[in-house]
């Protein structure tokens, strides 16, 4: 791929731009500015929602960004689409997990909301996916969820998701056996270990976002590039015209993806950026 012609990268966040503490490798944020700086469109599309996407992330410059797994678009602060677990079916999504006595949090726009018991009973699985992705000790849930909110209300309208801890994988086939209207799934550690559900809308994903985005941008798809690291990223990496596999990610997306890049905090992004003559 040639520098001449300008490209739409979709970049997933953790394990893909970000580390698994959340930190943005220097290499990866110079991969981005100097990407922008050539003149392509910068977009992440990750799982979280717009208010887990802090600062740091913002300043690197990108163009917008799909969150949500698919459930919101945004292209230079416009917001093109944004659907939402109603209240009705968040009230029952919580009282659910209440009395199943898993520990949860909720993701929306105006922020991350923990469950009464998400601080001291999600911090084993934290860990866990810290550590098995390659990730640093971790102290407490604050210190990846810098700006989690704790002893809000937890009955909400505003929702893109769910997640919530595994206490084992049968928590996730009852979950998907109880909410069958849903897209419930997993995400966790190496090799797509199960630590967590997660429970969204049906009927979206990363891909059918990104071609929401691409409609408003009146952009042809073969200039397209996405960049994941797990199975959620795969409709995102087959439908856009080229697609590259973290090395740090699970083995499904490295054996279809079209390249398989670095590690993560191995400078991964950016090699792969040079790779693909981006900068």
């Amino acid at each position: 791929m040639g520098k001449e012609r300008k490209k739409i990268l979709f970049i997933d966040v953790d394990g893909t731009l970000v580390d698994y503490r959340g930190r943005i490798p220097a290499s990866a944020a110079e991969a981005v500015r100097r990407a922008r700086k050539a003149g392509h469109r910068v977009y992440i599309c990750t799982g979280r929602s717009r208010a887990e996407v802090y600062p740091e992330i913002w300043d690197l410059g990108l163009d917008g960004m799909i969150g949500g797994n698919g459930a919101y678009v945004e292209d230079r602060g416009r917001v093109l689409l944004h659907r939402k677990i109603s209240l009705d079916q968040c009230r029952r999504i919580v009282d659910w997990l209440r009395e199943r006595g898993l520990a949860f949090y909720l993701e929306s726009s105006s922020g991350l909301y923990a469950s009464e018991t998400f601080e001291e009973d999600g911090l084993p699985a934290i860990r866990a996916y810290a550590g098995l992705k390659g990730g640093g000790a971790i102290g407490s849930v604050r210190d990846v969820f810098p700006d989690m909110i704790f002893g809000a209300g937890l009955y909400r309208d505003d929702l893109s998701k769910v997640s919530f801890v595994l206490s084992s994988y049968q928590d996730y086939l009852d979950a998907a056996g109880a909410f069958p209207d849903f897209r419930v799934g997993t995400w966790g550690g190496a090799g797509e270990e199960a630590l967590f559900g997660d429970i969204g809308l049906s009927g979206i994903s990363k891909s059918g976002a990104v071609r929401i985005l691409l409609d408003h941008l009146g952009a042809d798809l073969s200039d397209t590039i996405a960049f994941g690291d797990a199975r959620i990223d795969i409709p995102m990496l087959e439908y856009c015209a080229f697609g590259v596999a973290m090395g740090s990610g699970g083995e499904e997306i490295r054996a279809m993806a079209d390249y398989v890049t670095d590690y993560v905090d191995r400078d991964g992004l950016y090699k792969a950026f040079v790779h693909l003559g981006l900068i």
